[in-house]
């Protein structure tokens, strides 16, 4: 005879988490970074990619003293010196057909006899520079406008939708193209041009990659305005710029975390890509740069081709994989 069931047993719903578990007693009083945070570190892919970009701040923060540390520089030597008649560097002078030595480590550049190292370093600096300035500016101008457009709604929402729609139709690589030239032209004999030269590839990168954030920012921003607690601080009078800032952005801190580590690897590769097409910075060393001068002498002297392409791939495989990361660690719904 079978007994009597149970309410328990009548529910399709799994039993819920015992607290006295050690699981639950160790997320127990902990909040959503901290919990983020652990299994962010407990990742070790990301942990390895995490090692690897900090490689690469230190580089870019370091570069002039890491140079004076080999005693090498960027400037031009007389490369009669080093090369032999086809303009390939001598073994004597490091790789790829000479031993290591310290005077050079990374070797010599064909044709010109600069330093390798000396590039790279100054490369990876100008990169970073250059993505983190573009990220910077980009996450402001979508937050910004994800706010507003979210928040406001009506004709603000509408007229922020159209321009975010614009900037979408426009196609990045032509309009560089044609912003790169008129700039170099324009501003060619001024004593500040290598500055304005990267404010203007800076301003070009951001303008066209805050869209998909400011389009993130509103979607979330139109699902918690109707909130109650965002409900009750617009009954209680508070002004709409204390709503924004002290209500909403600490909601908003997970998708903009993401959204900017994934926006700095391809900024990163944006500006190789445009340096290679010899529209982004010519003044200053850069990794596409090298890379544009390296491809005739991929057949002779490879190894000045691939330093600065090892170097672009590190780099941006390591964002990237760090900003899935950090996504998956800040997704509730991960189980990880």
């Amino acid at each position: 005879m079978a007994g009597p069931e149970k309410l328990g047993h009548m529910s399709d719903e799994p039993p819920g988490p015992d607290r006295s578990t050690k699981k639950a007693r160790s997320i127990t009083g902990k909040s959503p970074m901290r919990i983020a945070m652990g299994r962010l570190m407990r990742d070790k892919i990301a942990v390895v990619c995490l090692a690897t970009v900090v490689f690469f701040v230190l580089i870019a923060i370091f570069a002039g003293v890491l140079q004076r540390l080999f005693g090498v520089d960027t400037n031009t030597v007389l490369p009669s010196q080093f090369l032999d008649l086809d303009g390939i560097p001598r073994p004597e002078y490091g790789p790829p057909y000479g031993a290591f030595t310290m005077e050079h480590p990374f070797g010599i550049a064909p044709r010109t006899a600069t330093d390798n190292l000396a590039f790279w370093l100054e490369g990876a600096r100008n990169s970073l520079e250059i993505a983190t300035l573009a990220t910077i500016v980009a996450t402001v101008v979508g937050i910004t406008l994800g706010l507003l457009a979210g928040f406001l709604g009506g004709v603000v929402d509408k007229v922020i939708s159209f321009i975010t729609d614009f900037f979408l139709t426009l196609p990045f690589l032509l309009a560089a193209l044609t912003i790169a030239p008129i700039v170099s032209e324009r501003f060619r004999d001024s004593a500040n041009y290598v500055t304005i030269q990267v404010v203007q590839l800076v301003l070009v990168l951001a303008f066209f990659g805050w869209m998909g954030l400011a389009r993130l920012i509103r979607g979330e921003v139109l699902s918690l305005r109707e909130r109650e607690f965002i409900q009750a601080a617009r009954v209680l009078g508070m002004p709409t710029r204390r709503v924004l800032t002290r209500e909403l952005m600490p909601n908003l801190a997970a998708p903009i975390v993401v959204s900017t580590s994934l926006m700095l690897p391809a900024f990163v590769s944006a500006e190789a890509g445009l340096a290679f097409l010899g529209i982004g910075i010519t003044s200053r060393p850069s990794w596409g740069q090298t890379l544009t001068q390296a491809t005739s002498f991929f057949n002779d002297y490879s190894l000045y081709l691939w330093q600065p392409l090892l170097g672009i791939v590190a780099l941006v495989l390591a964002l990237n994989l760090l900003g899935d990361a950090v996504r998956d660690a800040l997704d509730p719904k991960t189980r990880r």
